[in-house]
């Protein structure tokens, strides 16, 4: 009688089992909710030099795809970033020309002169003197690629 009873016990809790694996858990069956936006002021504004005169320096060769981002800012408040995308296998003198480029294109040489310097450093000029710009990696996704800005 007692393995009638072992055999009818291990029966329900293998039914009990296989009855709860498929149901799902109460949290897949209601909808998330939103994760609460984070606060903003805890983290400070980092502050910004003013130059006009900046170098690029790049070092080693794109081991993957992807983008160097600058942020130039003015004291009067506008900002501006520049997007560099960057293809794997492009080396360090390209990308200082890309980079070269992508600041021609998207900020213009009007009030900036933009130059190359001993292959892979960009420099950039303010047009009459004026210390009124930063300029800052914001991020780079490029693996093995070095970016660094300098005031020149």
């Amino acid at each position: 009688m007692s393995a009638l009873k072992i055999s009818l016990t291990a029966a329900a809790l293998l039914s009990t089992s296989l009855a709860l694996a498929q149901t799902p858990p109460a949290e897949a069956t209601a909808p998330a909710a939103a994760p609460a936006p984070a606060a903003d002021a805890a983290t400070p504004a980092p502050k910004l030099s003013y130059t006009d005169d900046y170098r690029i320096s790049v070092d080693d060769d794109a081991n993957s795809d992807g983008e160097i981002v600058f942020r130039m800012t003015w004291k009067d408040g506008g900002s501006k970033d520049v997007t560099v995308p960057i293809k794997k296998g492009t080396n360090e003198n390209e990308i200082a020309r890309t980079i070269k480029a992508a600041f021609v294109e998207q900020i213009g040489t009007k009030k900036y002169n933009i130059e190359m310097e001993d292959g892979e450093n960009v420099i950039i000029e303010r047009s009459g003197g004026k210390g009124d710009t930063s300029l800052v990696l914001v991020s780079n996704s490029v693996k093995n690629v070095n970016v660094k800005v300098h005031w020149d």
